[in-house]
């Protein structure tokens, strides 16, 4: 077991401990914003034949050599192909087709004129410009080339993805199902929303903050319920929560009192415990282990600790859980635009909002920091890591971080 190990080697730790879930076919109409559990290959060209851009008439490009207003060229009109028909005569010298937009284009024609730029009876069409071969069409896999890699496994299946798997005629892709996570809370003076407020008694924020955090990761919450100060009524959760979902999220209970009792409720559970704190501010107080194959991450019940410990270390588990081939966040360089005043004796990490301008991304910090400022966080959808030792930051500085 690790204790109070940097964020990186707690991140990492865990990260090493958990498996992607066995990959399964859905509907294709379900797997929005799942993974892609293989890689996306075209097995066909979009389009797989030559179609019109535009509502017009196809035709030889060597037929309207010359046109001009003064000097039009009048073609006959063979036919009119509209989309998701098929035409049943060629194109021959002095002769096109009337075509919409999708349409396919006949033998013997090789270009495409827009209405806009004709005159047209049913029988015959003037063309007062040159076209030249190719102009105006489609061609056969303009889109996509068959054997083209069109995502990758690990990848999320976004709306384009979606597309182009119903393009490629795909009814049931392989992926990887959403994992679910149980959220259980802790602690004798939780309330939940709805019941009347009693002294010394505090509303269950967390279960609400994290079932946000997760859905926002693609992962399906599910609520275990709330335990006293009791480790065995805290046990009982956990294990129903391994029973029943893919990992459990827990609040309070991990840090050094008397009735900090979660990671005691973790062993009794049988979860190999692998962390016991970590050196981040906030979020110093967790508990993670695993249990076959599943992780067990044990937050702070301060609500701003739980949420920056989330998203810094448990979030890329559960992401990989989710199938992810890069479940760690992009790094990106965050420049504050506004002052921090605090020194940083350890690990931190700063939550605030992006701010695009001038082609710089800039973190406007939330004002207050502290551990337990639920607040400060709305909103929040970037956050920066402060190096150790750093004292106070003025605006302007460069801090590497992730967005949310």
């Amino acid at each position: 077991m690790l204790e109070r190990p940097d964020y990186l080697t707690a991140r990492d730790t865990l990260l090493q401990a958990v498996r992607p879930l066995p990959p399964l076919r859905l509907p294709l109409e379900d797997c929005a914003g799942l993974t892609l559990a293989e890689d996306l290959i075209a097995e066909e060209n979009i389009p797989a034949f030559e179609r019109s851009p535009y509502d017009g008439y196809a035709l030889r490009g060597q037929d309207t050599a010359g046109a001009s207003k003064e000097s039009p060229v009048c073609l006959r009109v063979l036919e009119e192909v509209a989309a998701g028909a098929v035409p049943t005569q060629a194109c021959t010298p002095g002769t096109a087709t009337r075509i919409m937009t999708g349409a396919p284009i006949p033998q013997g024609a090789d270009a495409v004129i827009m209405y806009e730029r004709t005159e047209f009876t049913p029988e015959w069409v003037k063309v007062f410009e040159p076209v030249k071969a190719g102009d105006n069409v489609v061609q056969i896999g303009e889109d996509v080339r068959r054997g083209q890699l069109l995502a990758g496994a690990g990848s999320v299946i976004d709306a384009g993805t979606l597309g182009t798997l119903a393009a490629q005629g795909e009814e049931t892709p392989l992926v990887y199902r959403r994992p679910k996570v149980g959220i259980l809370s802790t602690g004798s003076e939780i309330l939940e929303a709805g019941q009347p407020l009693q002294p010394g008694k505090i509303y269950n924020s967390n279960r609400y903050t994290l079932s946000a955090a997760l859905k926002g990761i693609g992962c399906q919450p599910v609520y275990l319920g709330t335990a006293g100060d009791s480790a065995q009524d805290i046990r009982a959760l956990i294990e129903r929560g391994l029973e029943q979902c893919d990992a459990v999220v827990s609040t309070g209970g991990v840090s050094a009192g008397d009735f900090d009792l979660t990671p005691d409720a973790m062993e009794l559970a049988g979860v190999e415990t692998l962390i016991r704190g970590v050196r981040l501010k906030p979020g110093m107080a967790c508990a993670y282990g695993i249990r076959d194959g599943k992780p067990v991450c044990a937050l702070s019940g301060n609500p701003a600790s739980s949420l920056t410990n989330f998203y810094v270390i448990a979030a890329p588990a559960l992401r990989k859980l989710a199938g992810l081939a890069q479940p760690v966040p992009e790094e990106v360089s965050l420049t504050l635009l506004n002052p921090f005043p605090k020194k940083s004796k350890g690990g931190r990490v700063l939550r605030g909002r992006l701010e695009l301008s001038g082609g710089l991304a800039g973190l406007r910090i939330s004002a207050d920091q502290g551990n337990v400022v639920l607040s400060s966080t709305i909103g929040c959808n970037a956050m920066a890591f402060v190096p150790v030792g750093s004292g106070p930051l003025e605006a302007g500085t460069q801090l590497k971080g992730f967005l949310l």
